[in-house]
């Protein structure tokens, strides 16, 4: 009799430690990468009060952390800009788990400066003799081409992944990180040599607060290519459609859960058109539904 009740209540203890969560209820975690604040802190909202009983807790990061907590099982799912690498699949395929990778959103890479700066486009070539080390290809409204300085969110973020992969795998001396993405738009509002590099997404919502705020303190570069031609082009969502603007990438959800917990329930909320309606409100460009440009003559 001591025995079983002894078993009795082990298995109560058990039950309730061990609770699972579903796709619309139960706590968790996930990382994202730092440069989607502003989209993924909306669609959370959004959930949670559709979902009362669902708690999601998100840690903001640069994108290299963020895929670290992912492949140490310290959350459910990441939100970053690429998808697994070899080594991360070799790692998955090891521990004999799928990996679920949705795309959500196609996203842009903005360059900004101060609003002084008579500048306003930037050719491809020039960005990347800049970052290179030549900082003659563009002067950035400065006589004195030494006081130039290009400024990162972060040394582990995707944007400095991307314009790496893209162009150089060396940056200047004068191209360095700060810490997030806020503190690039107040770090060149504040340095009229300076040029800036983010994530579009802190910008591309004019009806937010906080990109409106933002967008008053500096000034978005058009960047010319092969493509745009020698007008340039900024990172409107039209042209993030259509490819023309030259530096784009996506936004996927990379999940390593083995059922259908909160986290796939979370993912498939963001791809479906509730979520979709929310990455086109916030000036990106859904992924999982088909977009209509219109395009307006004089």
């Amino acid at each position: 009799m001591i025995a079983l009740l002894a078993f009795a209540v082990s298995s109560c203890n058990n039950s309730s430690t061990t609770e699972q969560d579903n796709t619309t209820s139960g706590q968790i975690q996930i990382s994202v990468d730092e440069t989607y604040y502003p989209l993924v802190k909306t669609e959370l909202d959004v959930f949670h009060g559709f979902y009362k009983y669902a708690a999601i807790e998100a840690q903001y990061l640069p994108e290299t952390e963020a895929m670290q907590l992912l492949l140490s099982d310290s959350v459910r799912l990441a939100i970053v800009t690429r998808t697994l690498t070899e080594a991360e699949q070799a790692y998955f395929d090891q521990r004999k788990l799928i990996p679920r990778i949705t795309k959500v959103a196609i996203d842009a890479v903005a360059l900004i400066v101060h609003p002084d700066n008579p500048d306003t486009i930037i050719s491809l070539d020039q960005l990347r003799q800049l970052l290179a080390g030549n900082p003659s290809a563009w002067k950035v409204g400065a006589t004195d081409s030494n006081s130039i300085q290009v400024v990162f969110d972060n040394s582990n973020s995707s944007t400095v992944r991307y314009l790496k992969e893209k162009f150089s795998p060396d940056f200047a001396p004068y191209c360095f990180a700060v810490n997030t993405n806020p503190e690039v738009i107040n770090y060149v509002a504040n340095n009229p040599k300076a040029v800036g590099i983010i994530g579009v997404s802190w910008i591309s919502d004019t009806d937010d607060s906080v990109s409106y705020d933002f967008l008053s303190k500096v000034k978005v570069l058009r960047i010319s290519s092969e493509t745009t031609g020698p007008r340039g082009l900024q990172p409107y969502q039209a042209y993030i459609a259509d490819s023309s603007y030259p530096l784009i990438r996506s936004l996927y959800i990379v999940s390593r859960e083995a059922r259908a917990g909160l986290g796939t329930g979370f993912a498939s909320f963001m791809a479906s058109d509730k979520g979709q309606r929310i990455v086109l409100k916030s000036g990106l460009v859904p992924a999982t539904m088909p977009v209509r440009i219109v395009e307006f003559k004089n």
